[in-house]
């Protein structure tokens, strides 16, 4: 803190020291500046922000494909891969595609893709419930956030 003084001085003694007076809130009265190292400055903020970029983690959309004639053994093993990526946070688009006959009875995915849920309702949320699309069923799950 050295106080009010004019531009010129200021000047100077930024110039003594071989850094540079930068203008930190220009429409105060009076202007405040700071003497500092412009460069480096600049560089530091670009690293903290590069760091905090690398920190983030990008919670990805994976897709899971059920069938309306899924047996208990697939069924099983598609929920352990649904719980593996909700744990690791990322969401899961679940979808069956009707086929045919199928067509006829599409609550019988719907009731297939409830019971997917249910048994994952532990470590998930539902961010789409089941809704039939066409020729398929489209349900999108999120991994629950624990504060």
């Amino acid at each position: 803190m050295l106080g009010i003084m004019r531009a010129a001085q200021a000047k100077s003694i930024a110039d003594e020291r071989r850094l540079d007076l930068v203008m930190i809130t220009p429409n105060a009265q009076p202007p405040v500046c700071q003497i500092m190292d412009y460069g480096k400055y600049r560089f530091d903020t670009a690293k903290k922000a590069k760091d905090a970029l690398k920190n983030q983690k990008k919670a990805d959309l994976k897709e899971i494909r059920l069938s309306i004639t899924i047996d208990t053994g697939d069924l099983n093993t598609k929920i352990k891969q649904a719980r593996k990526f909700l744990t690791d946070g990322d969401k899961v688009k679940v979808s069956i595609r009707m086929r045919g006959r199928q067509m006829a009875r599409p609550q019988m995915g719907v009731d297939i893709m409830n019971s997917f849920f249910e048994t994952l309702k532990d470590v998930a949320t539902m961010d789409r419930k089941p809704a039939v699309d066409g020729r398929s069923i489209v349900m999108n799950l999120m991994p629950i956030t624990v504060k």
